[in-house]
């Protein structure tokens, strides 16, 4: 179902969800590191370092020190592919699943609360 919001509406949403997770997130992920996130849990898998870092126009590294991050927080663990030794899959944890879910919850609550255009 679309959401019809205004540019300040967006605005306001994307800033009260932000300043509720500086305040109770524990996490303090990045925008990249968010975007990795979510593009892992939203999309179907098999998720891949070469993937993610085509799909998000940046080098390996830049994927691999996010993932880094991400990984010792317990949001996702990453595996040899047994068929390519070359390839890193990045799999999903519950703990991400769950990290997800309550910004999922809060972005809807905080969206209740806009002020109408």
């Amino acid at each position: 179902m679309p959401v019809d919001l205004s540019a300040t509406q967006a605005l306001t949403l994307w800033h009260d969800v932000s300043l509720e997770q500086v305040h109770v997130d524990p996490h303090d992920l990045t925008l990249r590191q968010m975007a990795i996130l979510l593009h892992i849990y939203l999309k179907p898998p098999p998720h891949t370092v070469r993937g993610l870092a085509a799909t998000l126009g940046v080098s390996k590294p830049v994927i691999t020190r996010a993932l880094d991050t991400m990984g010792a927080l317990g949001l996702v663990t990453r595996l040899r592919d047994e068929r390519d030794l070359r390839n890193v899959v990045i799999k999903r944890t519950v703990a991400g699943a769950l990290y997800l879910e309550k910004l999922g919850d809060l972005i809807i609550d905080r969206g209740r609360t806009l002020p109408p255009m």
